[in-house]
């Protein structure tokens, strides 16, 4: 069936003192965890990240790539599932609903959800309550109920596309509901329950970061480093070139002389993430005596470098490039240059730093005659693979 999932973001935090969504992570962000594993499975056909105001004006551009769409939070967490839902593409039939904030779950836990709701209509991610349960009042306990009775209801919640459509329509004003589950249960629908994992929890406390870290430190074989690489490049200015530095095409007579577009701050950065992953630099993969390498986007040597921290299990944490330079004036241009590394490397603004230097009228650099740039990444990985 084609499947699509609405993972809700949208929540303000206030157990942690701040919007937990995208607090880092083992290398990531909380929300991105659960993104990823969604945005890994290719039954997963459709994504609707839902960000409240602040997070989408941060990184709602970077993220809405590939099947992921982002849309505004609602007031409430059923407003953030309805405009979820609003969002939608045409001819989807089962529509899983999860908590960004639950960064641990995994392909097969979703996956279960999914086939239990094709083939009843409605399935929740759940796990046996552990402790003993107690009914309190006026601070007594009142009553000791049956503890094998009740479950603690996860997410991803599942539904078929019509069933969930029946709820959010029939309870279109409710605004008080924690789950869609309650919604469609009041619409007389069985919903079944698939045992999920206790490792699946929401984040909502910093102890919770620190088991989430130690998860994720688990998965990937018990051990995750932290290495820096650092990387270097210059380029000739010459007359009759484009301009290119972080991506972007900036207006001046002179541009970078290479058998690439020259843009000395994608080169610098690559070569500082692979140097992180041991991998050398990228002159390896890319060689300027290669004629099919002439006139290459540096785009395009990015989406390679990405590809190797995927293939090594890894996470960039943070990448600072300086760059060195006489003319033009580059200070006008930060927010634009930044914008763009971030977005070309996958990171948040604020886990990436861009700013330049002039070299004070000394040799090539300060006649004005080149552009120089020098860069540092930091990758988290397991580094298990070695390639």
């Amino acid at each position: 069936m084609k499947a699509a999932a609405i993972i809700v973001s949208g929540g303000s935090g206030s157990r942690m003192g701040r919007p937990k969504q995208f607090l880092p992570l083992a290398g990531s962000t909380v929300a991105e965890w659960s993104l990823k594993c969604f945005d890994s499975m290719a039954e997963i056909q459709s994504i609707v990240l839902v960000l409240g105001e602040d997070a989408l004006k941060e990184h709602g551009k970077r993220l809405a790539v590939g099947k992921v769409k982002v849309v505004a939070a609602g007031p409430t967490r059923m407003g953030s599932v309805k405009n979820g839902f609003a969002a939608l593409p045409k001819g989807i039939e089962v529509v899983a609903v999860h908590d960004g904030a639950r960064s641990m779950i995994t392909p097969e836990i979703v996956r279960a959800t999914i086939a239990q709701a094709a083939k009843s209509g409605a399935a929740i991610a759940a796990v046996p309550v552990k402790d003993t349960l107690k009914v309190v009042e006026k601070g007594n306990v009142s009553e000791t109920p049956e503890r094998a009775r009740f479950w603690s209801a996860q997410t991803p919640q599942t539904y078929k596309y019509s069933v969930l459509k029946e709820a959010l329509e029939k309870f279109k004003d409710e605004a008080s509901a924690t789950d869609e589950s309650q919604l469609v249960e009041r619409c007389g629908h069985k919903v079944a329950v698939v045992e999920s994992s206790y490792e699946n929890f929401k984040i909502t406390t910093p102890e919770d970061m620190t088991m989430a870290e130690a998860i994720i430190a688990a998965r990937s074989g018990g051990r995750r480093e932290s290495r820096t690489g650092f990387g270097y490049d210059i380029h000739k200015l010459v007359a009759g070139r484009e301009l290119w530095l972080a991506g972007v095409k900036l207006k001046h007579d002179k541009g970078l002389l290479g058998h690439s577009d020259g843009d000395a701050v994608l080169h610098a950065s690559c070569d500082a993430v692979l140097g992180a992953l041991g991998l050398g630099e990228i002159g390896i993969a890319f060689p300027p005596s290669d004629p099919k390498f002439k006139g290459l986007a540096s785009k395009d040597i990015v989406a390679h470098t990405l590809g190797k921290v995927k293939g090594a299990g890894g996470e960039i944490v943070h990448l600072d490039a300086t760059l060195i330079a006489e003319e033009p004036k580059l200070k006008p241009h930060y927010e634009k240059l930044k914008s763009s590394l971030a977005a070309l490397f996958g990171l948040p603004e604020s886990r990436v730093s861009l700013k330049a230097k002039s070299n004070e009228g000394l040799d090539a650099i300060g006649r004005g005659e080149a552009i120089a740039c020098h860069a540092v990444a930091t990758v988290l990985s397991a580094f298990h693979t070695g390639t």
